[in-house]
């Protein structure tokens, strides 16, 4: 039985990146939609789950925000089909188009159901729903940019992602509004470049997985989840590495896609934009060090009889990507002097 459904999953998940595959080399917009559609189909078993009620209200919730956002492309298609083109009506469609792909990848304005669907997901489908399911809209959205609108959606994006991560206690919301705020930099980066863009969504893939990881194997879903368990040492060395390689504290390996697009910021003299991108990673930063100032400096007698004791070969991985993480930014730094 548990053959079958591993089997199951691994053809879901087939079907899942075939699917972006068919979004991205499409040569029409209805093909696009056609993939967009399937990768909906297969996300869907995937996240459903009839033993447990939150799993089966995130893939309603899934179901009902993605389909009108494909109601929203859809209708955006066949407007710029049957209507005659001008600079207003160009302005209006290409709108539409981005609305409804970041309605998909759960940007702003349209953030609100993301945090809610990742609170009741495993660690592995939200780690799907951060990285893959965003492939897909954010290289449809490069197709036909609206510059003002994205403009102001991207400086929103970094805006609420530090600000709606305060006060939360749940790491899965907490990863969801940093999704959110990297979301804002990964639009930046992709209207400055493709290549920029996946530098750092690569990257980011990267760092988000071993986080996911992590939770998943000492099954983590809370805060203080953090410091009432005894983790060992090299557990929260990983966790601290990984939240400020996240944050993009020089010199761990988060900074270097930040710091590409900053720097061709400022070439621009686009200094305001800059400085909100910047403070915004300084509070994310304040947020992950205020989790990891807790954990790592919380030590009580009485939870002794708590002490994780994991031995899992797992580990060894993550603590030597961890230290890759620590001294990337550092080897990556010859590759452009």
């Amino acid at each position: 039985m548990l053959f079958m459904i591993n089997s199951n999953k691994m053809f879901f998940l087939f079907i899942l990146c075939f699917s972006t595959l068919i979004s991205i080399s499409s040569n029409s917009w209805l093909g696009c939609w056609i993939g967009l559609e399937i990768n909906l189909l297969s996300f869907i078993p995937l996240i459903s789950n009839s033993n447990n009620l939150l799993n089966s209200e995130a893939s309603l919730k899934y179901f009902l925000i993605q389909s009108i956002a494909s109601i929203n492309f859809l209708f955006s298609i066949l407007l710029s089909m049957l209507t005659l083109k001008n600079f207003i009506v160009d302005n209006l469609i290409s709108t539409l188009i981005n609305s409804s792909m970041l309605m998909k990848m759960g940007s702003l304005p349209f953030h609100f159901w993301f945090p809610n669907i990742m609170e009741g997901l495993s660690w592995m489908n939200c780690f799907i729903l951060m990285t893959w399911q965003k492939i897909t809209p954010m290289i449809l959205v490069s197709y036909y940019f609206n510059m003002n609108f994205l403009f102001i959606m991207m400086i929103l994006n970094v805006l609420v992602g530090s600000i709606g991560s305060f006060n939360q206690t749940s790491l899965r919301k907490l990863m969801a509004f940093s999704s959110i705020n990297n979301l804002g930099w990964m639009l930046l980066a992709l209207m400055i470049s493709e290549n920029l863009w996946m530098v750092y969504f690569i990257l980011y893939s990267f760092l988000i997985s071993f986080l996911c990881f992590l939770f998943y194997i000492m099954n983590i879903f809370y805060i203080n989840q953090l410091f009432n368990f005894n983790l060992n040492l090299m557990i929260k060395m990983s966790i601290t590495i990984n939240f400020l390689s996240l944050g993009g504290l020089p010199p761990f390996l988060g900074f270097f896609p930040k710091w590409l697009i900053i720097n061709y910021l400022l070439i621009n003299n686009l200094f305001i934009i800059s400085f909100i991108f910047m403070m915004t990673s300084l509070i994310m930063l304040f947020i992950y060090i205020r989790i990891i100032y807790s954990s790592l400096m919380f030590f009580s007698i009485k939870l002794k009889w708590s002490k994780m004791f994991i031995k899992n070969n797992y580990f060894i991985i993550i603590n030597f990507f961890s230290f890759i993480s620590l001294f990337g930014m550092i080897i990556s730094t010859f590759f452009f002097i």
